[in-house]
C-alpha cells in the first residue's frame, strides 16, 4: 500500500539532488542570487535540468496516488497536487526565455507552467493536510510548509506590485534567483512531508479510541 509514496519520495529526492548539483556545478556561471533555476535549461546541461524536474513531477504524481489510495487526500487536493506536477512537466519541456535572443513562445509557456506549479503545491498542501490534528507530525509539517509557501508567493506578488508602481522591472526589485530558490525549497519540503505522511503506517480511517468504544457501549446497553 505504501509503495507509491516510497517510490515518489525516491524520485523527488533524486530530482531535487540533480537540480541542486547543477546549481553547485555551474555556480561560477549562473548567479544563484539573480538567475532563476530554469536558467540551467538553456545551456548544454538543459537535458539534465529537464530530467531533474521531470523526476520531481513523476514523484509528486506517485505521492498523490498514495495519498488518494489511503484516503488521506480528497479530490480537490489531489487535483491541486496534479496541477503542480503538470506545471513541472511544462517547465521541463519548454525552456524559459533566452534574453540574449529575445522572448519566445516556449518561454511564455514556461512562465505559465511555473506559475501553475508554484501556486498549486501550497494549495495542495493546505487542502490535503488541513486535518493535521488527527494525523502524524508529517501532516502538520506539510500544512505549515504550505502556509510558508503561500507567504513566499504573496511576497513575490508584493514585490511585483512595488516594481509596477515604481516603474522598475519586477525582477530588479528583489534578488529573484534567491527568492525563487527559497520558494522551491519550501515547496519541495511540503511535498516531502506529504510523501512521508503517505508512506506512514497510520491510515486515515484508523478508529480513534473514543469513537471505537462508543458503538460497543451502545450495543451493550441495548442488549440489556
Amino acid at each position: 500500500m505504501h509503495g507509491p509514496a516510497r517510490a515518489g519520495l525516491a524520485a523527488v529526492a533524486v530530482g531535487a539532488g540533480v537540480i541542486a548539483a547543477l546549481d553547485l556545478a555551474y555556480l561560477g556561471e549562473i548567479n544563484p542570487l539573480r538567475r532563476t533555476i530554469s536558467e540551467h535549461g538553456l545551456g548544454d546541461q538543459g537535458w539534465i535540468f529537464a530530467l531533474g524536474v521531470a523526476l520531481l513531477a513523476v514523484g509528486s504524481l506517485s505521492i498523490g496516488v498514495s495519498l488518494l489510495r489511503r484516503r488521506l487526500a480528497g479530490i480537490v487536493g489531489a487535483i491541486a497536487l496534479a496541477g503542480w506536477s503538470f506545471g513541472l512537466l511544462v517547465v521541463a519541456w519548454f525552456p524559459k526565455h533566452d534574453w540574449s535572443v529575445g522572448p519566445s513562445l516556449s518561454g511564455s509557456i514556461h512562465r505559465v507552467g511555473s506559475f501553475v506549479a508554484f501556486l498549486s503545491l501550497p494549495l495542495a498542501a493546505l487542502l490535503i493536510a488541513r486535518t493535521w490534528r488527527r494525523h502524524p507530525r508529517s501532516a502538520l509539517a506539510a500544512f505549515l510548509l504550505g502556509v510558508a509557501s503561500l507567504l513566499w508567493v504573496a511576497g513575490i506578488a508584493t514585490m511585483v506590485w512595488i516594481g509596477e508602481s515604481s516603474g522598475l522591472a519586477w525582477w530588479q526589485v528583489m534578488p529573484l534567483g534567491l527568492v525563487e530558490r527559497g520558494l522551491a525549497i519550501t515547496e519541495v519540503g511540503a511535498l516531502v512531508a506529504l510523501g512521508l505522511w503517505g508512506a506512514s503506517r497510520i491510515t486515515a480511517d484508523a478508529p480513534e479510541p473514543l469513537t471505537a468504544g462508543r458503538p460497543t457501549t451502545l450495543k451493550a446497553s441495548a442488549e440489556r
